[in-house]
């Protein structure tokens, strides 16, 4: 089963002070990690606000960036369609967020996330969450 990841998600994996979903269960029923092309820069955005308020030792956002490039999470890097702005209006969301809920409509993917919102949304278009 594919399961698309959101950054709040990846963050909740990494982060001591988060809570995060169990990465370890994840990986043992999930086959493929998805997630839109901009995880990257939302996942490093994350991370270096995080050090900068004290709350990561200076450089571990370098080997955190690495231990999540380990994962192998595929990156879809499709053009937006429509439907993402159509979500976005929907639900209030961002449309960095409607990408996420769009890729797991297209994919007929769980999502994962810790935003919310973006899982009232998922809920509401009839996405399963992890």
């Amino acid at each position: 089963m594919t399961l698309v990841v959101d950054a709040s998600a990846v963050a909740g994996w990494l982060l001591p002070d988060e809570n995060g979903p169990d990465l370890a269960a994840l990986v043992a029923t999930h086959a493929d990690f998805l997630a839109p092309w901009l995880l990257w820069a939302e996942l490093r955005n994350i991370l270096i606000v995080t050090e900068r308020r004290g709350r990561l030792p200076q450089g571990l956002a370098d080997q955190l960036i690495e231990a999540v490039e380990g994962l192998g999470i595929l990156l879809d890097t499709a053009p937006s369609n429509a439907g993402v702005l159509s979500l976005a209006r929907r639900h209030g969301l961002t449309v960095y967020d409607a990408l996420y809920l769009d890729l797991a409509q297209r994919r007929g993917a769980m999502l994962s996330t810790l935003d919310a919102k973006l899982a009232q949304a998922a809920r509401a278009e009839g996405v399963s969450l992890a």
